[in-house]
């Protein structure tokens, strides 16, 4: 349990399991059976389920006890065998976690008790806390990490399980509501009420967990947490349903896919959620997405930490940044930086790419910024393009480098080749999941995150490897960080920069910027760690363009006024004059905040970036 309280408390996204009634039914048990009691007499085939989501992925996995508890199993006549089946559930579950090959934990499932409690029935709020007891009481001898308190519509029946689980013990509680469509629970209680009571139920200290499951599909959960947020200072979970039920052929069916479920999750992390998973409907293949989804977008587990005081005895002092690169000595003095993204080519053929590129160089631009696999397309290596364009055309490559491609060993060869082979200009990504691009079933690695990589990087330039042994010369990379102004939690953003930066990044790049606004506001919640910010401004093509930006792209806003002045340019050639005057006048107003500029070139389209520069003359 105290090793489940350390582990909830790493800044990051944490995945739970999804549904057992749905994978029971997909093996073949009917509903007229009782599920709780197959811990049982089928123990095994419980035990097969949570391995499935273990091996999906999951972190927490819930106890097959929604109906355990005595008036729901008095109902099929199974109420003498309360205790034995709560322990054997418990049981069961740590059986799988023991034998998981990642760290994973055990949550007691608790459900209502299937009746009224006062005001609104017979049953007083002792003898209700007294029935959550019975089975909290179970559960504990069977060894459970925390308790989720789940599909609870009646607050006052909430409040009696919480009451129970205090009594007996100071075990994390995950307290989660289920609403309708209307975002509200079957009582009438909207998110900003019952979540504004749970914060006052719940353990002092601040780590328990307010949340939703159940009922609805993602969309509506997304709508109730994004109301709950401003609600409570404590994390928030939400396990949606696939959607919601539809019969078809006289069965009740979950349509909701994987990758739709997976596409909210990252909704559902940017508004601010920290434990998520699935509820009915959801299977080993939506929770498996959705760990891909939590990888990309929740800083991992610190797997390569900063250079430590023991380690100073060792290590070198790094090249300083002036001498590493043109594109470093520029930053380190405080001079503009000029840069364009190009798009790498599809087949093995670069000459197009290089033809393109001299253009740059001839126009004065100080680097070529290389993309590692965006939006998880396969085209040629961002290593290799890097090479070809220093090598062929002399001008210097800014290497894009994700970690979403290569364990920690595979990133360690490559940057050690990389420094061999003379690049020195690098930006750090996590990198997009596989399943948004073409190939959506190959697998993510993430071994580390961004703020990993950028402390091996570091560690790299001290003549360090990731365990502390000395490398001789130490590399002399120019490192580099993506950043996002308009994150949906902006703290968050924040909170991961400052960790960047301490793990020693030197300058950022941004997302597209097309709030200044936006972009100043952030640049005033960093000043106490600032490092050289290079923004990106991306030249619009048309208005479906900006649209799929703003609605499509995560951290990009595009305002309402630059959504209208695209709506109304025609089509063609008047819309990407349009597109080129805006980015740059974007250039010119953020100018005077930052010390460069990324421009894109919208669909590899090199001298639509280059008009963008015209300004500068």
């Amino acid at each position: 349990m105290n090793n489940f309280r350390e582990f909830i408390q790493e800044d990051r996204v944490h995945v739970f399991d999804g549904a057992m009634g749905t994978m029971i039914y997909s093996k073949g048990v009917y509903i007229n059976r009782s599920y709780d009691e197959l811990n049982l007499s089928a123990p095994d085939l419980i035990l097969d389920i949570h391995r499935e989501y273990i091996k999906a992925g999951a972190e927490i996995i819930e106890t097959n006890t929604y109906g355990a508890s005595r008036l729901r199993l008095a109902a099929q006549g199974l109420d003498d065998k309360l205790q034995e089946i709560n322990v054997s559930a418990a049981q069961i579950a740590r059986q799988a976690v023991k034998a998981a090959n990642h760290e994973a934990f055990v949550a007691g499932a608790i459900s209502p008790l299937g009746i009224r409690i006062e005001p609104y029935g017979p049953t007083s709020v002792d003898e209700a806390k007294d029935l959550f007891k019975e089975q909290i009481q179970a559960l504990l001898e069977g060894g459970v990490d925390c308790f989720v308190l789940e599909t609870f519509q009646d607050l006052a029946e909430m409040h009696q399980a919480i009451r129970a689980v205090r009594e007996l013990c100071d075990h994390v509680i995950f307290a989660q509501m289920t609403i309708n469509d209307q975002c509200e629970t079957a009582f009438g209680t909207s998110p900003e009420i019952f979540t504004e009571r749970l914060e006052k139920w719940l353990d002092k200290d601040g780590a328990d967990v307010i949340g939703l499951n159940c009922s609805v599909g993602p969309q509506t959960i997304l709508g109730a947490i994004e109301k709950m947020r401003p609600h409570t200072t404590r994390r928030l979970s939400a396990q949606p349903n696939a959607g919601l039920p539809r019969e078809i052929g006289g069965r009740q069916m979950y349509l909701a896919s994987p990758e739709y479920v997976s596409k909210y999750s990252k909704r559902l992390i940017n508004a601010g959620v920290k434990f998520i998973g699935g509820c009915c409907g959801t299977t080993p293949a939506h929770i498996k997405l959705i760990v891909d989804a939590v990888r990309a977008a929740s800083p991992g587990r610190r797997t390569v930490k900063p250079i430590t005081i023991e380690e100073q005895s060792v290590k070198i002092a790094p090249i300083p940044l002036s001498e590493r690169s043109r594109f470093g000595n520029k930053l380190a003095t405080g001079q503009f930086v000029t840069s364009v993204e190009i798009v790498p080519p599809k087949g093995c053929d670069p000459t197009a790419m290089i033809k393109g590129v001299r253009s740059l160089k001839e126009a004065g631009v100080d680097a070529v910024n290389v993309p590692d696999g965006p939006r998880a397309q396969s085209r040629m290596g961002a290593l290799a393009v890097s090479l070809i364009i220093e090598q062929q055309v002399g001008i210097e490559a800014v290497t894009h480098y994700c970690c979403r491609d290569r364990n920690l060993l595979g990133m360690l060869s490559d940057l050690l080749g990389a420094a061999g082979l003379g690049l020195r200009n690098f930006l750090i990504i996590t990198g997009d999941p596989p399943k948004m691009g073409p190939y959506p079933n190959a697998t993510a690695v993430f071994d580390i995150d961004a703020i990993g990589l950028t402390n091996m990087v570091n560690r790299l330039n001290h003549g360090l490897d990731p365990g502390g042994n000395p490398i001789g010369k130490p590399t002399s990379f120019v490192i580099g960080v993506g950043v996002n102004p308009g994150a949906m939690d902006l703290d968050h953003e924040i909170r991961r920069f400052e960790w960047k930066v301490e793990a020693g990044a030197e300058y950022a790049i941004t997302q597209p910027v097309f709030d200044v606004k936006q972009l100043k506001h952030f640049l005033k919640r960093i000043e106490h760690c600032r490092i050289p910010i290079v923004p990106g401004v991306w030249p619009l093509t048309s208005f479906r363009n900006a649209e799929f930006l703003n609605n499509e792209v995560p951290g990009v806003s595009v305002p309402p006024e630059i959504l209208e002045r695209m709506r109304k340019a025609e089509d063609g050639a008047a819309a990407l004059k349009e597109g080129v005057k805006i980015a740059q006048e974007m250039l010119m107003e953020v100018r005077p905040y930052v010390q460069g500029v990324q421009v894109s070139a919208p669909f590899g389209k090199i001298p639509h970036a280059l008009e963008v520069f015209e300004v500068l003359r």
